[in-house]
């Protein structure tokens, strides 16, 4: 019989053993690339505009490759007509991938794709960025902004909390906050 308040789980003893145990069976699941492979996934996520330990966790989560990215214009700080930030449109110009743009109220979609347009920067898909919406409203909305990329390989890059849930709502590959992808 155990002492008082002891819930009859294994012994804490051995602590070590276990972490050693652990560690072994963990790196086992991991497999080791060859230096060739890793190679052209730091080339890769250095087109996308990524760090590498963030692209291969995207990698390693989805088992493909990003081919999209999905900006909001929150993330692009595009607030108003005629405004935004210069550097990050530039950035956004330079990823070698397919572009969405998800256009945040007071902008027009149609305005601020001829802005971009005007810099220089095509926009392979833009639309409305949903707002608060019931969960299948903004799961219909989100996946009309990804269209047609299958959604575990289109990136989000976005700036607000509300932002974020689009991530689960179109099954995106995930959320990279603006801040990091820009700075």
């Amino acid at each position: 019989m155990g002492l008082i308040g002891h819930n009859g789980g294994p012994a804490m003893a051995g602590h070590a053993f276990r972490r050693l145990a652990w560690t072994k069976a963990r790196k086992a699941l991991m497999p080791t690339l060859p230096v060739e492979v890793v190679r052209l996934r730091v080339k890769r996520a250095a087109e996308l505009g990524l760090d590498y330990r963030t692209y291969a966790g995207i990698r390693a989560t989805t088992g493909h490759d990003v081919i999209a990215l999905l900006f909001s214009t929150n993330a692009l700080r595009m607030l108003r007509e005629g405004q935004g930030d210069a550097d990050r449109v530039a950035r956004m110009a330079q990823a070698q991938a397919a572009r969405a743009l998800a256009v945040a109220p007071p902008l027009t979609v149609a305005r601020v794709v001829r802005d971009l347009d005007l810099q220089g920067l095509t926009i392979d898909r833009a639309g409305s960025a949903p707002g608060l919406l019931p969960w299948p409203e903004l799961c219909r909305r989100v996946e009309e902004l990804r269209r047609p990329w299958p959604a575990d390989r289109v990136l989000l890059i976005a700036e607000t909390m509300t932002e974020r849930e689009w991530v689960a709502a179109g099954r995106l590959a995930g959320h990279l906050p603006a801040e990091r992808y820009f700075a």
